[in-house]
């Protein structure tokens, strides 16, 4: 059904229609996801920004694996009672476990924790030939969904990233993952250093080829705090950037694909459940170096942080101390978490979500919703919210009208 765009004139009145029955306003937990960390790779990429480190000599994988364990034995007061819907263990590169080691943590997951049926459990993993050796044995521990590092099939672009694998790595390691799993996402990257238009085409056309359900396309940025930030590259211009983009889009949707989330693509009904949990601003427990997480409860929504470096993680977990960092989310900070969320979602969301997920009244939106609107940055019904084409190619613009200064 098309949706129609309300004038601004004819805006709803979006006054709170529930009653608040607890403390935080919420009246049940959202959805709960569990989000486990691997911070060890074989080689840190001058692009990446997230928690991982090198690793030098042996990883203490049974040590790492039991401090895993017990940091989710002490987390679970906050979540009893719920089930989670989806795991998704990343890093780092989790394929480097070994086939035993995922096995251990996965039954030290499932004897502490009630799973859905059919619960959706991801893994990260590198093309390296090592590591993908192990799917069956993964596939066997109960991953049911993989994830490639794909990042480009172009020998001298993946050397300029720093990646570990060739192209003939990257093709093999989606063949045996398909052998193993039903449920692949292959991540490309595009304007990459002296990319052209013709090889960004040749890397999407090579990965839709494999068949595979889902596909993350991601821009190339220059993210502080990494080499790239300090040394770029040189990068395709804004123009030509956005040719790229225009060309990802016509090609995955000519190719089948949806395109739900501003970098994620999927075949229908193959969207990654987890990611889809943290972008309508469900819950999450993140547990392992680093990890981040969101909990809500009847009285709080609170954010966590574990510790960041390996070392100092299993230090503490050695004094059964595993939160660096702890807070409450202030209300006034709600709206802004929540947008920056949901609007990645190019469908948006409907609007008695963030009365659900947040425990305010959508009421406190009115203001930027009708200037979001009057830019032709949303279009908004009394019963859903989404991004125009415009509020998606100038997201951070849209995202900006709601977060706090």
């Amino acid at each position: 059904m098309k949706r129609t765009v309300i004038p601004i004139a004819a805006a709803p009145s979006f006054a709170a229609t529930s009653t608040v029955v607890t403390a935080s306003g919420l009246q049940t937990p959202p959805p709960l996801s569990l989000y486990i960390h691997w911070p060890w790779c074989v080689k840190k990429c001058p692009y990446c920004d997230f928690n991982s480190h090198e690793a030098k000599g042996d990883i203490p994988e049974a040590a790492y694996i039991a401090a895993v364990i017990a940091d989710l034995e002490a987390a679970l007061p906050q979540i009893w009672g719920r089930r989670i819907g989806t795991v998704f263990i990343g890093g780092g590169t989790p394929s480097l476990i070994s086939g035993a080691g995922m096995d251990a943590l996965l039954t030290g997951i499932r004897t502490r924790l009630a799973w859905v049926p059919e619960a959706e459990i991801t893994m990260e993993a590198n093309p390296g030939t090592v590591e993908v050796e192990k799917f069956a044995a993964f596939r066997a521990a109960g991953i049911n969904r993989v994830s490639l590092g794909i990042q480009s099939f172009d020998a001298d672009k993946l050397k300029a990233l720093g990646r570990i694998h060739d192209g003939d790595e990257a093709r093999r390691a989606i063949k045996i993952a398909l052998r193993h799993f039903d449920n692949v996402n292959i991540d490309l990257m595009y304007a990459l250093p002296e990319q052209t238009l013709a090889q960004a085409q040749e890397d999407f056309r090579t990965a839709i080829a494999f068949g595979t359900q889902h596909l993350s396309a991601y821009h190339l940025t220059m993210e502080p705090n990494t080499a790239f930030h300090q040394n770029p590259p040189p990068l395709p211009d804004d123009d030509l950037s956005a040719d790229m983009q225009d060309m990802v889009e016509e090609a995955l949707a000519t190719a089948g694909f949806e395109h739900y989330e501003t970098s994620a693509f999927a075949k229908p009904r193959m969207q990654s459940r987890h990611n889809l949990n943290y972008w309508t601003f469900g819950d999450y427990l993140g547990i392992g170096a680093g990890a981040h997480g969101k909990i809500s409860n009847h009285a709080e929504i609170v954010r966590e942080m574990r510790h960041k470096h390996p070392r100092a993680y299993l230090e503490g977990a050695a004094k059964g101390e595993f939160v660096q960092e702890r807070r409450i989310v202030e209300a006034a900070d709600l709206p802004g978490e929540f947008m920056m969320n949901t609007l990645r979602l190019t469908e948006g969301f409907p609007s008695a979500l963030f009365a659900e997920r947040t425990g305010l009244p959508l009421s406190r939106l009115q203001s930027e919703l009708l200037i979001a609107q009057r830019e032709g940055l949303l279009e908004v019904t009394i019963d859903h919210i989404k991004p125009t084409l415009r509020g998606q190619r100038y997201l951070n613009q849209l995202l900006s009208l709601f977060l706090k200064d």
